[in-house]
């Protein structure tokens, strides 16, 4: 295989939905995939429970910042993901674009964060299959209950 394909998660803030996206991508991928995030107006913060949600599922996403959303970085992707930001991100040919339906966590309680993150751990175990070919493995989803992840 030749250069990993790179995945650009994109939301509005990106402090919620995008953050945890990126995370749960780069922890199962282990190096398989490039993975970055971004927002259209990205916020000052990761929303706390976003940030109190991954920590329970062993995800350290403290010292993440939310990050502008460039150009060049959604050039540079092989698929982009939005989760609710709009026409804010342009438009290249060649591209995979996919628009992802979720809640935005913020202003959720940290039970109603847990369901966005648990949806969206299993997208991104689907999108992670899609691109390696190499799903993960039957034990480790078994052993992660209800699509949480395991260090």
């Amino acid at each position: 295989m030749s250069d990993p394909p790179e995945v650009l998660f994109v939301c509005v803030h990106n402090a919620g939905r995008s953050q945890m996206a990126a995370a749960l991508l780069e922890q199962h991928a282990a190096g398989r995939v490039r993975v970055r995030s971004a927002g259209s107006e990205p916020a000052d913060r990761l929303n706390p429970a976003v940030v109190q949600a991954m920590a329970e599922v062993g995800v350290d996403v403290s010292a993440e910042r939310p990050k502008l959303l460039r150009e060049e970085v959604v050039r540079d992707a092989h698929v982009v993901i939005t989760m609710g930001c709009g026409d804010a991100c342009p438009v290249f040919p060649g591209i995979r674009y996919e628009d992802w339906e979720l809640t935005d966590p913020a202003e959720k309680s940290l039970e109603e964060v847990r369901v966005i993150r648990d949806e969206i751990d299993r997208r991104v175990l689907a999108l992670l299959d899609e691109l390696t070919g190499q799903p993960e493995s039957a034990e480790r989803s078994e052993a992660s209950g209800s699509g949480r992840t395991l260090k």
